[in-house]
């Protein structure tokens, strides 16, 4: 079999220098399209941030229920991550909203964890009071790394005006930023340094297969 003629096979070895100054910290990076693992990739950047001794900072948008990554951060000392998903009413809420009441009510008799998405009009202020304290947070400068998860989805929904989020983008000093989610705004793209583009191929959804614990969430 003929190899491909468009891999680059290294002949010698090739190095490539590093910045380990925080003053090089600063840039902007999206991570948007329909597939899975747009968080999961947002997570692992924190965790590599944190263990080169970076201060990480994560909210969560759009989000009020348990994950796994919430009890992971909790036994690490230099990530902080908070939900601001309605029911979520303080900052630095630990506990779980579950949505028991609105659950019940659907009469299903399956059991294991359940998810309930709110109608856009009731996350509207949870939204709005997110990215309030997420420009609080940038702009105390106590933290290298700041994660917006799902914020994306928050500004195609029209729930976090893009513009207040171009504003941010020009001015966050050596704080980097992370915004992740679906449906990424062009203007976003266009102005962000960084730009992945997670694509669904397949998803066991598509067969049935529910969202499983440690995988999905």
């Amino acid at each position: 079999m003929k190899e491909k003629k468009d891999i680059t096979r290294l002949q010698k070895p090739v190095i490539v220098h590093g910045d380990d100054s925080k003053e090089s910290l600063g840039l902007v990076h999206v991570y948007t399209g329909d597939g899975k693992g747009k968080t999961t990739a947002s997570l692992g950047l924190a965790m590599r941030a944190a263990g080169n001794g970076l201060q990480v900072y994560i909210i969560q948008f759009l989000k009020a229920c348990e994950t796994g990554e919430l009890h992971a951060i909790e036994k690490l000392p230099n990530i902080t991550i908070v939900q601001f998903g309605v029911g979520m009413e303080g900052e630095m809420q630990k506990s779980i909203h579950e949505y028991e009441e609105l659950l019940k009510r659907d009469g299903s008799k399956e059991t294991g964890t359940r998810f309930a998405f709110m109608a856009d009009r009731d996350e509207k202020t949870a939204c709005q009071r997110a990215f309030d304290h997420a420009k609080k947070i940038i702009k105390s400068g106590d933290y290298d790394l700041v994660v917006l998860d799902e914020v994306n989805c928050a500004m195609n929904k029209g729930l976090v005006p893009v513009e207040e989020v171009l504003e941010l983008m020009q001015d966050h000093g050596h704080t980097e930023l992370v915004f992740t989610g679906w449906g990424a705004p062009e203007r976003i793209k266009e102005k962000a340094d960084y730009v992945s583009f997670v694509q669904k191929m397949k998803h066991p959804y598509e067969k049935g297969i529910k969202a499983r614990r440690g995988i999905e969430y």
